[in-house]
């Protein structure tokens, strides 16, 4: 990321010790870790939303691909993103189901 090297590290802690003092220098080190932190999980995020999107984007071109080839004579590639897909889409349906058959259940539980 920055090209730092031990003398500057030395020069940056010098002046620092200078400027703060041996008493406020250890808090600030920790504000500026904290920030660093925050900074870096922040990217991290950022960075796997981008290569979630990026693999959604791939599933819907392939699905795309595979509806325009009639769903026939598909290659491994296409054949893996439709199940892929039809995993994930089961997946997100499964829990409304079970939610709106377990109130239908309790609804006629109560109705009796």
């Amino acid at each position: 990321m920055f090209d730092i090297g031990f003398w500057e590290l030395i020069l940056i802690s010098v002046v620092g010790l200078v400027v703060l003092g041996p008493e406020r220098l250890p808090v600030a080190i920790r504000s500026v870790s904290r920030w660093v932190g925050a900074a870096r999980n922040m990217a991290n995020s950022v960075k796997d939303e981008l290569s979630q999107e990026l693999k959604i984007q791939e599933l819907q071109e392939n699905l795309k691909k595979a509806e325009q080839m009639g769903m026939k004579d598909l290659s491994p590639e296409l054949r893996e993103s439709v199940e892929e897909l039809k995993q994930a889409a089961s997946d997100v349906q499964r829990p409304y189901a079970e939610k709106s058959e377990s109130t239908s259940t309790t609804t006629s539980q109560k109705q009796e």
